[in-house]
């Protein structure tokens, strides 16, 4: 690859992280969140359903999917832009957050869409969850 490619890359070599004269404060890639200026409602609420349910942890994968279809139909642009911001988290973050496994960090305490997570996870209803089915070819 050459060098000017390389430079304009935006996504980092991830395999260095691992080789073992590397040090790494986190075991998570730093990443910045793609921009989606002007998404339109429809669009951004189909995404997030699918990066809900394509999460890579299978406990993250249904929580989240589950959560998605359950609330996400309803949500506000201001919601969704919320749920996406915390979509950006790293999954085992967020599973271990909603299930009151790791405390939550300050800036994430009055994140009322991780209070919903929060709230969804406890299954107070006891309801067997499973994936939910894809509509529209999603």
């Amino acid at each position: 690859m050459s060098t000017q490619r390389k430079s304009q890359d935006p996504y980092p070599d991830l395999g260095i992280r691992h080789a073992p004269q590397m040090e790494i404060d986190t075991p998570y890639p730093n990443l910045p969140p793609i921009p989606r200026p002007n998404e339109p409602l429809e669009k951004k609420r189909a995404r997030l359903v699918y990066q809900s349910r394509k999460r890579g942890i299978l406990e993250t994968d249904l929580l989240l999917s589950t959560f998605a279809k359950q609330y996400l139909p309803e949500f506000s642009m201001e919601l969704l832009e919320k749920y996406d911001k915390l979509l950006d988290e790293p999954d085992w973050d967020i599973f271990y957050w909603a299930t009151d496994k790791k405390a939550v960090p300050d800036y994430l305490q009055q994140n009322e869409v991780l209070d919903m997570i929060r709230e969804h996870a406890k299954n107070e209803n006891k309801v067997v969850l499973r994936m939910p089915d894809l509509e529209n070819g999603q």
